[in-house]
């Protein structure tokens, strides 16, 4: 094992050299070759805010400044240096070195913002619970060792404070019979993260995007094993709304179909392993948990089951098999009919150019598709080739599909044409060009 990780970590610093080398901004942000500082770093801004989100989780203190904080593949530092606001001391590894001279110019100036070039599994720099906040994006998913992303989870547990957070994105598509290498990473499942913190006595707050690409995870470490016993205040469900928008109201399947519950005494206790929810008498999928809001409600995120029928039906939660609060009601209504869409079409590389195309692939986003092998399509009346699709969010569902230009087609503006099985796509204005 150990000498196999040996092998793994140093292929892993070998090629993300090469990557930073390379080309650093598109090999971390995948959006577009050659971009420039302004553009690279901005692109940090969507991760930024949910990690924001999280930090409300944290014991709140009059002066941030006193929080200590931990990214995992740091890179050159693109979420580091807007991450290095909010607290006092911050500080990134890498396993790649050259990554890592990026990060420390980029980063120039902050003088409470540290890098360091790791082995690529592991903490050591650091002692045990010396971090109030440790977070990691787009890492793991380019990891091809189950056994090193896991490591990577219990040093996390090791280095955290009591009462602090791990907000950890990973590749949680299902598991494929590929070879994994140090771009298409190794594939965990929500079972598996669930499993971990089970182990390790951590509190599960969040499993969102499970099956996808982007499944994020938050734990909290405890001070001490909570027991539902410690809270006697009575627990209420204040209201329910769809967890999309504040209507009352939810579809029994689809991509809408999942509610947001608001619940009163909320016991410290529970978490995504021991919450159960019934809807219907079926068992849902509470996937996020979140910190009291100002009035004192914390807000329950749950994908419905395939419900049976329409029409009022009862909610009931549970601590394991113990009745958490009086039995609650919502409305489920009919669903709209499934309309696959073309949600966007973009260059197959360069995302950012959005429909200019100019490396001469394709990416095409489907929503609402249930066959995507009978998508087919057209650029200006050729067909396109070497279709590729693959599943990146099972609800609504959600397909990306890569393919090639057709040979004859020439630079200008086209119209990309598509359907699935019979039925016509909406036409998108797209234009080639020649790099």
């Amino acid at each position: 094992m150990q000498a196999v990780d040996e092998i793994v970590m140093e292929q892993m610093r070998r090629d993300w050299n090469d990557r930073a080398r390379e080309d650093a901004h598109f090999y971390v942000a995948f959006g577009r070759r050659d971009q420039d500082p302004e553009e690279f770093f901005a692109t940090a801004d969507e991760v930024v805010q949910g990690l924001d989100l999280e930090l409300r989780r944290l014991p709140q203190v009059s002066n941030r400044r006193v929080w200590r904080a931990l990214e995992i593949g740091c890179g050159p530092g693109r979420l580091l240096r807007p991450m290095s606001q909010r607290f006092g001391e911050i500080h990134g590894i890498d396993v790649s070195d050259e990554m890592i001279q990026r990060a420390a110019a980029n980063l120039r100036g902050i003088p409470h913002a540290h890098v360091h070039h790791t082995s690529g599994a592991d903490l050591a720099p650091f002692a045990d619970e010396s971090f109030d906040f440790v977070y990691s994006y787009a890492v793991f998913q380019h990891i091809p060792s189950r056994e090193v992303v896991m490591q990577y989870m219990s040093e996390a547990h090791r280095v955290l404070k009591p009462g602090g957070i791990l907000r950890a994105q990973i590749n949680g598509l299902d598991q494929s019979s590929k070879s994994f290498d140090t771009w298409s990473g190794v594939r965990i499942s929500a079972e598996e993260m669930k499993q971990f913190a089970r182990k390790h006595s951590l509190q599960l707050l969040a499993l969102e995007g499970v099956r996808t690409q982007y499944m994020w995870i938050t734990v909290r470490k405890v001070a001490n094993v909570l027991t539902p016993a410690q809270s006697n205040a009575q627990t209420r469900v204040r209201r329910i709304t769809n967890a999309h928008s504040s209507e009352p109201v939810a579809p029994p399947y689809g991509r809408f179909a999942s509610i947001a519950l608001w619940i009163e005494n909320f016991p410290p206790a529970c978490d995504l392993n021991n919450l159960r929810v019934l809807i219907d008498n079926l068992e849902g999928y509470p996937c996020y948990i979140g910190p009291p809001d100002i009035d004192g409600l914390q807000q329950v995120n749950v994908m419905l089951p395939r419900l049976r029928r329409t029409g009022v039906v009862p909610v009931d939660l549970f601590i394991g098999d113990a009745p958490l609060a009086e039995s609650a009601v919502f409305r489920i209504i009919p669903p709209g009919p499934e309309m696959p869409i073309m949600v966007s079409a973009t260059d197959g590389i360069n995302m950012l150019s959005g429909a200019r195309i100019v490396t001469g692939s394709v990416k095409v986003t489907l929503e609402e598709v249930q066959n995507p092998e009978t998508f087919q399509a057209t650029i200006s009346g050729l067909p396109v080739r070497e279709l590729e699709a693959f599943c990146v969010d099972p609800l609504p569902p959600r397909y990306e599909v890569n393919f090639r230009v057709p040979e004859n087609i020439g630079p200008g503006h086209h119209i990309l044409e598509a359907s699935v099985g019979r039925r016509k796509l909406v036409p998108v204005p797209i234009e080639i060009v020649c790099e």
